[in-house]
């Protein structure tokens, strides 16, 4: 573990969750929620399978007429008991809550799409709203640092046993869900349900790692000194010096590295390549800025 042993860095990840603990609770329910009212109100009604145990419990109730939420509930549960006993105590712990949660909401706004009457036939807007609403409970969810269970289970289980990588590991399982959606409805809404995959991705992302405020330059250039100033006294930020060799021709060189509002991005990108057309330069979002002056 280096510095730190592994009982220290439990200690700290203990009193973080302690402090931090009503409103993740807050989160969680809230998050489950929206995952919830998602699912009742573009996806159940518009049969749009987008993987997870929510999208089995639309094929089985297409089949049998079962109540989605129940059919959820008991697979989440099944899933957890085997998570227990494959993945751990520890792995477990943290999908618990989300398991009973979910299901319960699920069957709160089982009725949503009486009161709020959508257009059925507006297909691309229900994927699209489906997506952003589902992407931003689900991103609040994990922000609170917990799961709804369900594939996420299974998906964990396939990663650790199959030996494959996490992301093919989701790929293959709600791959198959979809596409058993897409045998059960028909490909047309299987190619919706992949626009709501697509947008569920971007809006978590998005709400784990905010909007980004700021960027973040490392800049190559022969004219060192004078982009430097550039910053420093034209843009009013502070620049770092590294030290620096080329990989393929061991030339030392230094890389300067600044961050600035987003706002400003332009400024500075027009300014270096004046002050040195034949500059390399590498930007990056910088979601969260801490210290300096």
């Amino acid at each position: 573990m280096g510095f730190f042993s592994k009982v220290k860095v439990d200690d700290i990840l203990k009193e973080i969750y302690k402090k931090t603990r009503i409103k993740r609770y807050l989160l969680l329910a809230f998050g489950c929620f929206l995952v919830a009212l998602s699912f009742n109100l573009f996806y159940q009604p518009n049969d749009l399978v987008v993987g997870g145990v929510s999208g089995i419990s639309l094929i089985i109730k297409h089949f049998f007429g079962t109540d989605p939420s129940l059919v959820i509930l008991i697979i989440s549960l099944l899933l957890v008991i085997l998570s227990y006993f494959l993945l751990g105590k520890e792995a477990t712990k943290a999908t618990i809550l989300g398991t009973i949660l979910y299901p319960v909401f699920v069957k709160l706004t089982a009725n949503v799409a009486v009161y709020i009457d959508l257009d059925a036939s507006e297909m691309l807007l229900s994927a699209v709203f489906g997506g952003l609403l589902n992407g931003f409970g689900s991103g609040l969810i994990f922000k609170a640092g917990f799961t709804t269970g369900g594939t996420d289970i299974l998906n964990q289980i396939v990663a650790k046993y199959g030996k494959v990588s996490m992301g093919k590991a989701i790929i293959l399982i709600d791959g198959l869900i979809v596409l058993a959606g897409g045998l059960t409805f028909g490909f047309t809404k299987l190619m919706y349900a992949m626009i709501v995959l697509y947008i569920i991705s971007l809006m978590t992302d998005r709400v784990l790692l905010g909007i980004s405020d700021s960027k973040a330059f490392y800049i190559i250039t022969e004219e060192e000194k004078e982009v430097k100033e550039f910053i420093l006294k034209y843009l009013h930020h502070g620049v770092t010096v590294f030290n620096a060799h080329g990989g393929y021709n061991e030339k030392k060189q230094t890389v300067l590295m600044c961050v600035i509002p987003t706002k400003e991005y332009f400024k500075l990108k027009e300014g270096i390549h004046k002050l040195d057309p034949s500059a390399f330069f590498v930007v990056t979002d910088a979601y969260e800025v801490f210290g300096g002056e």
